[in-house]
Protein backbone atom coordinates (compact mmCIF):
# COMPACT_ATOMS: atom_id res chain seq x y z
CA UNK A 1 0.00 0.00 0.00
CA UNK A 2 1.83 2.53 -1.15
CA UNK A 3 0.32 6.44 -3.14
CA UNK A 4 1.71 7.37 -6.49
CA UNK A 5 0.77 10.61 -8.51
CA UNK A 6 2.09 12.01 -11.45
CA UNK A 7 1.61 15.40 -13.08
CA UNK A 8 2.17 16.98 -16.85
CA UNK A 9 1.14 20.83 -16.29
CA UNK A 10 1.80 23.73 -18.43
CA UNK A 11 3.08 25.26 -15.63
CA UNK A 12 5.65 24.10 -12.80
CA UNK A 13 4.13 20.40 -10.86
CA UNK A 14 6.72 20.71 -7.74
CA UNK A 15 3.81 22.31 -5.90
CA UNK A 16 0.91 20.13 -6.87
CA UNK A 17 2.92 17.15 -6.72
CA UNK A 18 3.29 17.90 -2.98
CA UNK A 19 -0.13 19.02 -2.61
CA UNK A 20 -0.60 15.59 -4.16
CA UNK A 21 1.32 13.37 -2.03
CA UNK A 22 0.06 14.66 1.28
CA UNK A 23 -3.90 14.02 0.19
CA UNK A 24 -2.24 10.24 -0.30
CA UNK A 25 -0.37 10.59 3.00
CA UNK A 26 -2.26 7.94 4.70
CA UNK A 27 -1.26 5.09 2.10
CA UNK A 28 2.42 5.76 3.40
CA UNK A 29 4.19 7.15 6.10
CA UNK A 30 7.95 5.76 5.36
CA UNK A 31 9.04 7.40 3.45
CA UNK A 32 8.10 10.18 0.08
CA UNK A 33 9.92 11.00 -2.78
CA UNK A 34 9.33 13.34 -5.82
CA UNK A 35 10.88 13.87 -9.62
CA UNK A 36 10.63 16.16 -11.93
CA UNK A 37 11.97 17.16 -15.07
CA UNK A 38 13.09 20.58 -17.46
CA UNK A 39 15.14 20.99 -20.32
CA UNK A 40 17.34 18.16 -20.09
CA UNK A 41 17.27 17.71 -16.69
CA UNK A 42 16.09 15.28 -13.67
CA UNK A 43 15.22 16.80 -10.93
CA UNK A 44 14.70 14.17 -7.56
CA UNK A 45 14.55 14.46 -4.31
CA UNK A 46 13.93 11.54 -1.99
CA UNK A 47 14.28 10.38 1.66
CA UNK A 48 12.12 8.65 5.18
CA UNK A 49 9.66 10.61 6.33
CA UNK A 50 6.45 12.41 5.95
CA UNK A 51 5.37 14.76 2.96
CA UNK A 52 6.17 17.92 5.34
CA UNK A 53 9.44 16.10 6.70
CA UNK A 54 10.97 15.23 3.48
CA UNK A 55 10.68 18.51 1.41
CA UNK A 56 11.95 21.83 2.63
CA UNK A 57 12.08 25.22 0.72
CA UNK A 58 14.96 24.39 -0.96
CA UNK A 59 14.20 21.26 -2.01
CA UNK A 60 11.21 22.67 -3.95
CA UNK A 61 12.67 25.61 -5.52
CA UNK A 62 15.08 22.23 -7.02
CA UNK A 63 12.45 20.75 -7.94
CA UNK A 64 12.01 22.73 -11.47
CA UNK A 65 9.71 21.53 -14.68
CA UNK A 66 6.38 20.89 -15.74
CA UNK A 67 5.91 17.45 -15.73
CA UNK A 68 6.86 15.05 -12.96
CA UNK A 69 6.19 12.15 -10.60
CA UNK A 70 5.88 11.42 -6.80
CA UNK A 71 5.65 8.68 -4.52
CA UNK A 72 4.54 7.86 -0.97
CA UNK A 73 5.64 4.75 1.00
CA UNK A 74 4.30 2.15 2.81
CA UNK A 75 7.34 -0.70 3.46
CA UNK A 76 5.63 -4.48 3.05
CA UNK A 77 8.35 -5.95 4.58
CA UNK A 78 7.93 -3.27 7.59
CA UNK A 79 11.64 -1.32 7.63
CA UNK A 80 12.47 2.09 6.83
CA UNK A 81 15.00 2.96 4.84
CA UNK A 82 15.87 5.48 2.61
CA UNK A 83 18.03 3.46 -0.10
CA UNK A 84 13.93 2.24 -0.94
CA UNK A 85 12.50 5.29 -0.76
CA UNK A 86 10.61 6.39 -4.18
CA UNK A 87 10.60 7.20 -7.12
CA UNK A 88 13.54 4.91 -8.54
CA UNK A 89 15.35 5.98 -11.31
CA UNK A 90 17.76 4.01 -13.83
CA UNK A 91 19.68 6.10 -17.06
CA UNK A 92 19.03 3.38 -19.53
CA UNK A 93 17.76 3.68 -21.43
CA UNK A 94 16.42 7.38 -21.61
CA UNK A 95 16.18 7.98 -18.40
CA UNK A 96 13.24 6.58 -16.92
CA UNK A 97 11.84 7.05 -13.14
CA UNK A 98 8.75 5.09 -11.90
CA UNK A 99 6.40 4.77 -8.34
CA UNK A 100 4.78 1.66 -7.70
CA UNK A 101 2.30 0.76 -5.43
CA UNK A 102 1.72 -3.06 -5.32
CA UNK A 103 3.82 -6.07 -4.73
CA UNK A 104 5.24 -8.10 -7.46
CA UNK A 105 4.66 -12.45 -6.82
CA UNK A 106 7.62 -13.61 -9.25
CA UNK A 107 10.23 -10.76 -8.34
CA UNK A 108 12.26 -13.40 -6.77
CA UNK A 109 12.20 -14.99 -10.67
CA UNK A 110 12.39 -11.80 -12.25
CA UNK A 111 15.60 -10.48 -9.99
CA UNK A 112 17.75 -13.62 -11.65
CA UNK A 113 16.51 -13.10 -15.44
CA UNK A 114 17.36 -9.45 -15.08
CA UNK A 115 21.11 -10.24 -13.43
CA UNK A 116 21.67 -13.12 -15.77
CA UNK A 117 19.82 -12.67 -18.97
CA UNK A 118 19.14 -8.35 -18.98
CA UNK A 119 22.54 -7.71 -17.40
CA UNK A 120 21.08 -5.35 -15.07
CA UNK A 121 21.78 -4.59 -11.45
CA UNK A 122 19.45 -4.60 -8.49
CA UNK A 123 20.23 -2.45 -5.69
CA UNK A 124 17.66 -2.66 -3.05
CA UNK A 125 15.42 -5.41 -2.24
CA UNK A 126 12.32 -3.61 -3.58
CA UNK A 127 10.14 -5.08 -6.48
CA UNK A 128 9.20 -1.55 -7.68
CA UNK A 129 13.00 -1.18 -9.18
CA UNK A 130 12.16 -4.59 -10.79
CA UNK A 131 9.57 -3.54 -12.23
CA UNK A 132 11.71 -0.15 -13.23
CA UNK A 133 14.00 -2.66 -14.70
CA UNK A 134 11.83 -4.94 -16.52
CA UNK A 135 10.14 -1.78 -18.26
CA UNK A 136 13.74 -0.59 -18.99
CA UNK A 137 14.48 -3.39 -20.24
CA UNK A 138 11.81 -3.92 -22.69
CA UNK A 139 12.22 -0.66 -24.03
CA UNK A 140 16.18 -0.88 -25.03
CA UNK A 141 15.10 -4.05 -26.37
CA UNK A 142 13.64 -1.65 -29.18
CA UNK A 143 16.63 -0.39 -30.16
CA UNK A 144 15.31 2.74 -30.91
CA UNK A 145 17.25 6.58 -30.47
CA UNK A 146 13.42 8.01 -30.40
CA UNK A 147 10.35 6.87 -28.88
CA UNK A 148 6.76 7.00 -29.22
CA UNK A 149 3.61 6.14 -28.10
CA UNK A 150 3.42 2.68 -29.39
CA UNK A 151 6.64 2.16 -28.71
CA UNK A 152 5.94 2.76 -25.00
CA UNK A 153 2.82 0.63 -25.27
CA UNK A 154 4.88 -2.39 -26.72
CA UNK A 155 6.82 -2.32 -23.81
CA UNK A 156 4.26 -2.06 -21.26
CA UNK A 157 2.88 -5.57 -22.72
CA UNK A 158 6.03 -7.20 -22.53
CA UNK A 159 6.04 -5.85 -18.69
CA UNK A 160 2.43 -7.78 -18.45
CA UNK A 161 3.74 -10.98 -20.01
CA UNK A 162 6.86 -11.00 -17.19
CA UNK A 163 5.46 -9.47 -14.40
CA UNK A 164 2.95 -11.34 -12.13
CA UNK A 165 1.42 -9.47 -8.75
CA UNK A 166 -0.59 -6.47 -8.10
CA UNK A 167 0.94 -3.36 -9.58
CA UNK A 168 -0.15 0.04 -9.91
CA UNK A 169 2.65 2.25 -11.58
CA UNK A 170 3.51 5.65 -12.99
CA UNK A 171 6.94 6.15 -14.88
CA UNK A 172 8.42 9.29 -16.01
CA UNK A 173 10.58 8.96 -19.14
CA UNK A 174 12.89 11.77 -19.45
CA UNK A 175 11.84 13.88 -22.50
CA UNK A 176 9.29 11.76 -23.70
CA UNK A 177 6.41 12.00 -20.96
CA UNK A 178 4.61 10.26 -18.35
CA UNK A 179 2.88 6.51 -18.48
CA UNK A 180 0.67 4.90 -15.81
CA UNK A 181 -0.69 1.17 -15.90
CA UNK A 182 -2.28 -1.28 -14.17
CA UNK A 183 -2.13 -5.14 -13.54
CA UNK A 184 -3.71 -7.26 -15.71
CA UNK A 185 -6.25 -8.17 -12.61
CA UNK A 186 -6.75 -4.19 -11.72
CA UNK A 187 -6.10 -5.35 -7.77
CA UNK A 188 -4.24 -2.10 -6.47
CA UNK A 189 -6.31 1.08 -7.78
CA UNK A 190 -5.04 4.02 -9.84
CA UNK A 191 -7.06 7.33 -11.84
CA UNK A 192 -6.74 9.79 -13.76
CA UNK A 193 -8.29 13.23 -14.00
CA UNK A 194 -7.49 16.22 -16.55
CA UNK A 195 -8.03 20.05 -15.68
CA UNK A 196 -8.93 22.63 -17.97
CA UNK A 197 -6.58 26.06 -17.76
CA UNK A 198 -5.48 29.39 -19.95
CA UNK A 199 -2.68 28.12 -21.19
CA UNK A 200 -4.06 23.88 -22.21
CA UNK A 201 -5.51 21.18 -20.73
CA UNK A 202 -3.39 19.57 -17.53
CA UNK A 203 -3.51 15.86 -16.80
CA UNK A 204 -2.87 13.80 -13.26
CA UNK A 205 -2.62 10.33 -12.41
CA UNK A 206 -3.06 9.34 -8.78
CA UNK A 207 -3.69 6.14 -6.42
CA UNK A 208 -6.96 7.58 -5.20
CA UNK A 209 -9.87 9.95 -6.78
CA UNK A 210 -9.34 12.27 -3.63
CA UNK A 211 -5.68 13.92 -5.08
CA UNK A 212 -7.41 14.41 -8.30
CA UNK A 213 -10.04 16.45 -6.60
CA UNK A 214 -8.44 17.88 -4.32
CA UNK A 215 -6.02 19.74 -7.22
CA UNK A 216 -8.75 20.64 -8.76
CA UNK A 217 -8.56 18.61 -11.71
CA UNK A 218 -12.32 16.58 -13.13
CA UNK A 219 -11.77 13.08 -12.89
CA UNK A 220 -11.61 10.95 -16.17
CA UNK A 221 -11.68 7.20 -14.61
CA UNK A 222 -10.01 4.43 -13.67
CA UNK A 223 -7.31 2.84 -15.01
CA UNK A 224 -8.35 -0.27 -16.18
CA UNK A 225 -6.70 -3.91 -15.85
CA UNK A 226 -4.29 -4.48 -18.20
CA UNK A 227 -4.44 -0.69 -19.62
CA UNK A 228 -1.92 2.12 -19.84
CA UNK A 229 -2.24 5.65 -20.45
CA UNK A 230 0.77 8.12 -21.95
CA UNK A 231 0.89 11.38 -21.76
CA UNK A 232 3.38 13.41 -23.62
CA UNK A 233 5.50 16.33 -22.24
CA UNK A 234 3.58 18.50 -24.50
CA UNK A 235 0.15 17.29 -23.18
CA UNK A 236 -1.07 14.59 -25.02
CA UNK A 237 -3.19 11.80 -23.37
CA UNK A 238 -3.21 8.33 -25.84
CA UNK A 239 -4.11 4.92 -24.48
CA UNK A 240 -4.32 1.13 -25.01
CA UNK A 241 -5.21 -1.93 -23.50
CA UNK A 242 -1.83 -3.73 -23.43
CA UNK A 243 -2.65 -7.02 -21.82
CA UNK A 244 -5.82 -9.82 -22.47
CA UNK A 245 -8.37 -9.61 -20.22
CA UNK A 246 -8.29 -11.74 -17.09
CA UNK A 247 -11.40 -10.67 -15.16
CA UNK A 248 -11.62 -7.18 -12.83
CA UNK A 249 -10.67 -8.31 -9.10
CA UNK A 250 -9.84 -4.73 -7.04
CA UNK A 251 -8.79 -5.43 -3.55
CA UNK A 252 -11.82 -5.96 -0.94
CA UNK A 253 -9.51 -4.42 1.91
CA UNK A 254 -8.93 -0.81 0.15
CA UNK A 255 -12.86 -0.55 0.75
CA UNK A 256 -12.86 -1.50 4.50
CA UNK A 257 -9.22 0.11 5.45
CA UNK A 258 -6.93 1.52 3.01
CA UNK A 259 -8.55 4.08 0.91
CA UNK A 260 -9.91 7.20 1.97
CA UNK A 261 -13.53 8.02 2.70
CA UNK A 262 -14.17 10.41 0.30
CA UNK A 263 -12.42 8.47 -2.91
CA UNK A 264 -14.38 6.54 -5.66
CA UNK A 265 -12.13 3.29 -6.99
CA UNK A 266 -13.52 1.62 -10.13
CA UNK A 267 -16.91 3.49 -9.94
CA UNK A 268 -17.19 2.77 -5.96
CA UNK A 269 -17.82 4.73 -3.67
CA UNK A 270 -16.01 4.21 -0.71
CA UNK A 271 -17.36 6.03 2.10
CA UNK A 272 -21.13 4.41 0.36
CA UNK A 273 -19.61 0.86 0.66
CA UNK A 274 -18.77 1.57 4.38
CA UNK A 275 -21.87 2.36 4.87
CA UNK A 276 -23.35 -0.58 3.40
CA UNK A 277 -21.30 -2.63 5.84
CA UNK A 278 -21.97 -0.85 8.99
CA UNK A 279 -26.05 -1.74 7.81
CA UNK A 280 -24.92 -5.51 6.82
CA UNK A 281 -23.58 -5.79 9.87
CA UNK A 282 -26.40 -4.84 12.24
CA UNK A 283 -28.53 -7.04 10.27
CA UNK A 284 -26.46 -9.79 11.53
CA UNK A 285 -26.28 -8.67 14.97
CA UNK A 286 -30.48 -8.43 14.75
CA UNK A 287 -30.69 -11.68 13.19
CA UNK A 288 -28.01 -13.52 16.05
CA UNK A 289 -28.54 -11.54 18.89
CA UNK A 290 -32.17 -9.79 18.51
CA UNK A 291 -32.08 -9.32 22.59
CA UNK A 292 -28.78 -7.96 22.52
CA UNK A 293 -28.27 -5.31 25.65
CA UNK A 294 -25.93 -2.55 23.51
CA UNK A 295 -26.17 0.51 25.25
CA UNK A 296 -23.71 2.49 22.48
CA UNK A 297 -21.65 2.37 19.83
CA UNK A 298 -18.40 3.44 19.52
CA UNK A 299 -15.86 3.59 16.43
CA UNK A 300 -12.53 3.17 16.84
CA UNK A 301 -11.03 5.92 15.04
CA UNK A 302 -10.67 6.86 12.26
CA UNK A 303 -11.76 4.38 9.16
CA UNK A 304 -14.86 2.57 11.09
CA UNK A 305 -16.48 5.63 11.80
CA UNK A 306 -18.65 5.22 8.76
CA UNK A 307 -19.67 1.53 9.62
CA UNK A 308 -20.38 2.84 13.26
CA UNK A 309 -22.96 5.34 12.45
CA UNK A 310 -24.84 3.32 10.03
CA UNK A 311 -24.59 0.29 12.40
CA UNK A 312 -25.90 2.27 15.21
CA UNK A 313 -28.71 4.12 13.20
CA UNK A 314 -29.78 0.59 11.80
CA UNK A 315 -30.18 -0.96 15.48
CA UNK A 316 -31.19 2.40 17.55
CA UNK A 317 -28.63 2.78 19.75
CA UNK A 318 -26.43 5.36 20.83
CA UNK A 319 -23.56 6.75 18.89
CA UNK A 320 -21.15 8.55 20.33
CA UNK A 321 -17.46 9.34 19.50
CA UNK A 322 -15.75 7.91 22.69
CA UNK A 323 -12.24 8.21 22.03
CA UNK A 324 -9.86 11.20 20.89
CA UNK A 325 -6.77 10.23 18.57
CA UNK A 326 -3.82 12.07 18.14
CA UNK A 327 -3.47 12.84 14.50
CA UNK A 328 0.05 12.94 14.87
CA UNK A 329 0.49 9.37 15.41
CA UNK A 330 1.19 6.80 12.18
CA UNK A 331 -1.53 3.81 11.37
CA UNK A 332 -0.90 1.11 13.55
CA UNK A 333 -1.24 -1.45 11.37
CA UNK A 334 1.10 -0.30 9.32
CA UNK A 335 4.26 -0.06 11.91
CA UNK A 336 6.92 -2.29 11.83
CA UNK A 337 7.00 -4.11 14.71
CA UNK A 338 4.80 -5.68 17.34
CA UNK A 339 6.34 -3.19 20.31
CA UNK A 340 6.17 -0.36 18.58
CA UNK A 341 2.61 -0.97 18.00
CA UNK A 342 1.97 -1.84 21.54
CA UNK A 343 3.40 1.40 22.68
CA UNK A 344 1.79 3.63 19.89
CA UNK A 345 -1.66 2.49 20.44
CA UNK A 346 -2.10 3.88 23.99
CA UNK A 347 -0.47 7.12 22.29
CA UNK A 348 -2.76 7.14 20.03
CA UNK A 349 -5.97 6.71 21.58
CA UNK A 350 -7.50 8.01 24.66
CA UNK A 351 -10.66 7.09 26.05
CA UNK A 352 -13.77 9.87 27.23
CA UNK A 353 -14.49 8.31 30.40
CA UNK A 354 -17.96 9.31 30.44
CA UNK A 355 -18.36 7.74 27.18
CA UNK A 356 -18.24 4.38 28.98
CA UNK A 357 -18.95 4.81 32.44
CA UNK A 358 -21.07 1.79 33.59
CA UNK A 359 -22.58 1.12 29.93
CA UNK A 360 -22.37 -2.23 28.03
CA UNK A 361 -20.29 -0.57 24.78
CA UNK A 362 -20.17 -2.08 21.44
CA UNK A 363 -16.47 -1.01 19.62
CA UNK A 364 -16.66 -0.82 16.06
CA UNK A 365 -13.38 -1.69 13.71
CA UNK A 366 -12.81 -2.15 10.21
CA UNK A 367 -10.79 -5.16 10.99
CA UNK A 368 -8.92 -7.52 13.33
CA UNK A 369 -5.41 -8.29 11.71
CA UNK A 370 -3.28 -8.98 14.65
CA UNK A 371 -5.17 -8.19 17.85
CA UNK A 372 -2.98 -6.01 19.29
CA UNK A 373 -4.61 -2.61 19.25
CA UNK A 374 -8.21 -5.04 19.80
CA UNK A 375 -6.81 -5.96 22.90
CA UNK A 376 -5.63 -2.86 24.41
CA UNK A 377 -8.77 -0.80 23.26
CA UNK A 378 -10.69 -3.22 24.82
CA UNK A 379 -8.97 -2.85 27.95
CA UNK A 380 -8.90 1.11 28.05
CA UNK A 381 -12.75 0.77 27.40
CA UNK A 382 -12.89 -1.38 31.01
CA UNK A 383 -10.29 0.88 32.22
CA UNK A 384 -12.70 3.93 31.31
CA UNK A 385 -15.68 2.12 33.43
CA UNK A 386 -17.32 0.06 30.15
CA UNK A 387 -19.47 -2.45 32.27
CA UNK A 388 -19.49 -4.84 29.22
CA UNK A 389 -17.40 -4.61 26.12
CA UNK A 390 -18.28 -5.99 22.98
CA UNK A 391 -16.30 -5.82 19.38
CA UNK A 392 -17.86 -5.90 16.38
CA UNK A 393 -15.70 -5.58 12.69
CA UNK A 394 -16.79 -4.53 9.66
CA UNK A 395 -15.11 -7.42 7.75
CA UNK A 396 -15.14 -11.26 8.45
CA UNK A 397 -11.62 -12.63 9.96
CA UNK A 398 -7.93 -11.80 8.47
CA UNK A 399 -6.66 -15.33 8.19
CA UNK A 400 -4.75 -15.47 5.08
CA UNK A 401 -1.60 -13.32 4.05
CA UNK A 402 -1.86 -10.45 1.21
CA UNK A 403 0.30 -10.74 -1.35
CA UNK A 404 -0.49 -7.60 -3.72
CA UNK A 405 1.17 -5.20 -1.46
CA UNK A 406 -0.13 -5.13 2.18
CA UNK A 407 1.66 -6.17 5.05
CA UNK A 408 -0.44 -9.09 6.18
CA UNK A 409 2.14 -11.80 7.79
CA UNK A 410 0.67 -15.36 7.96
CA UNK A 411 0.37 -17.45 11.31
CA UNK A 412 0.31 -16.75 14.52
CA UNK A 413 0.42 -13.35 13.88
CA UNK A 414 -2.69 -13.36 12.49
CA UNK A 415 -5.26 -13.45 15.47
CA UNK A 416 -8.13 -15.29 13.17
CA UNK A 417 -5.52 -18.03 11.86
CA UNK A 418 -6.66 -21.05 12.94
CA UNK A 419 -9.06 -19.63 15.70
CA UNK A 420 -12.61 -19.90 16.24
CA UNK A 421 -14.63 -16.45 16.51
CA UNK A 422 -14.65 -17.87 20.68
CA UNK A 423 -10.95 -17.73 20.55
CA UNK A 424 -10.34 -14.41 19.11
CA UNK A 425 -12.62 -12.78 21.59
CA UNK A 426 -10.88 -14.59 24.98
CA UNK A 427 -7.65 -13.47 23.39
CA UNK A 428 -8.92 -9.62 23.04
CA UNK A 429 -10.73 -10.32 26.43
CA UNK A 430 -14.57 -8.91 24.66
CA UNK A 431 -17.11 -10.44 26.35
CA UNK A 432 -18.62 -10.91 22.77
CA UNK A 433 -17.19 -10.65 19.10
CA UNK A 434 -19.63 -10.23 15.90
CA UNK A 435 -17.71 -10.50 12.62
CA UNK A 436 -19.32 -9.74 8.67
CA UNK A 437 -19.97 -12.34 6.93
CA UNK A 438 -17.52 -12.47 3.83
CA UNK A 439 -21.09 -12.46 1.99
CA UNK A 440 -22.32 -9.25 3.36
CA UNK A 441 -19.09 -7.34 2.57
CA UNK A 442 -18.76 -8.10 -0.81
CA UNK A 443 -22.59 -7.65 -1.43
CA UNK A 444 -21.67 -4.22 0.50
CA UNK A 445 -18.99 -3.31 -1.63
CA UNK A 446 -20.60 -4.48 -5.21
CA UNK A 447 -23.45 -2.85 -5.16
CA UNK A 448 -21.66 0.82 -5.57
CA UNK A 449 -20.79 -1.56 -9.60
CA UNK A 450 -22.54 -3.97 -10.26
CA UNK A 451 -19.87 -4.68 -13.02
CA UNK A 452 -17.63 -5.62 -10.97
CA UNK A 453 -18.30 -9.47 -10.37
CA UNK A 454 -15.22 -10.29 -8.42
CA UNK A 455 -12.89 -9.33 -5.57
CA UNK A 456 -9.75 -9.76 -4.38
CA UNK A 457 -10.67 -11.80 -0.80
CA UNK A 458 -7.23 -13.24 -0.62
CA UNK A 459 -6.78 -12.32 3.06
CA UNK A 460 -10.29 -13.69 4.12
CA UNK A 461 -10.93 -16.81 1.57
CA UNK A 462 -7.29 -17.64 0.68
CA UNK A 463 -8.45 -17.39 -3.13
CA UNK A 464 -5.48 -15.30 -4.49
CA UNK A 465 -6.62 -14.16 -8.24
CA UNK A 466 -3.52 -14.68 -9.72
CA UNK A 467 -3.28 -18.05 -9.29
CA UNK A 468 0.53 -18.19 -8.70
CA UNK A 469 0.78 -18.52 -5.27
CA UNK A 470 2.31 -21.44 -3.63
CA UNK A 471 3.21 -22.83 -0.39
CA UNK A 472 6.07 -21.90 -0.45
CA UNK A 473 5.36 -18.88 -1.54
CA UNK A 474 3.54 -18.33 2.01
CA UNK A 475 6.61 -20.02 3.84
CA UNK A 476 8.92 -17.51 2.52
CA UNK A 477 6.75 -14.86 2.73
CA UNK A 478 6.17 -15.39 6.30
CA UNK A 479 10.13 -15.73 7.15
CA UNK A 480 10.35 -12.36 5.38
CA UNK A 481 7.42 -10.37 7.29
CA UNK A 482 7.28 -12.06 10.80
CA UNK A 483 7.91 -9.12 13.48
CA UNK A 484 11.21 -11.56 14.30
CA UNK A 485 12.77 -10.63 11.28
CA UNK A 486 11.93 -7.50 10.99
CA UNK A 487 12.96 -6.42 13.86
CA UNK A 488 16.35 -8.08 12.38
CA UNK A 489 16.16 -5.83 9.00
CA UNK A 490 15.71 -3.06 11.29
CA UNK A 491 18.43 -3.20 13.94
CA UNK A 492 20.53 -3.91 10.27
CA UNK A 493 19.12 -0.58 9.08
CA UNK A 494 19.93 1.33 12.26
CA UNK A 495 23.52 0.06 11.90
CA UNK A 496 23.64 1.32 8.72
CA UNK A 497 21.52 4.55 8.81
CA UNK A 498 24.44 7.04 8.48
CA UNK A 499 25.65 5.30 5.39
CA UNK A 500 22.30 6.16 3.26
CA UNK A 501 21.14 9.38 3.78
CA UNK A 502 18.84 11.08 1.55
CA UNK A 503 19.00 11.11 -2.05
CA UNK A 504 18.95 14.35 -4.00
CA UNK A 505 19.57 14.40 -7.76
CA UNK A 506 19.95 17.15 -10.58
CA UNK A 507 21.08 15.78 -13.54
CA UNK A 508 21.29 16.11 -17.29
CA UNK A 509 19.90 13.41 -18.94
Amino acid sequence: MCGIVGIVAKTPVNQALYDGLTVLQHRGQDAAGIATYEDGHLFLRKSAGYVRDVFRTRHMRNLRGRMGVGHVRYPTAGVSSNAEAQPFYVNSPYGITLAHNGNLTNSEQLKQELFEDDLRHINTDSDSEVLLNIFAHELKRLGKFRIESNDIFKAIEKVHQRCKGGYAAISMITGVGIIGFRDPHGIRPIVYGKRETDLGVEYMIASESVAIDVLGFELIGDIAPGEAIFISKEGELETKLCAPEKGMAPCIFEYVYLARPDSIIDGISVQQARMRMGEALARKIRREWGEHDIDVVIPIPDTSRTAALELAHELKVNYREGFVKNRYIPRTFIMPGQSLRRKSVRQKLNAISLEFENKNVLLVDDSIVRGTTSSQIIQMARDAGANKVYFASASPPVVYPNVYGIDMPTGEELIGSNRSVDEVGEIICADRIIYQDLSDLVDATRRGNMSVKRFDLSCFDGDYVTGDISESYLTRIESLRSDEAKSLRISAQNSLSDMHSSEEISADV
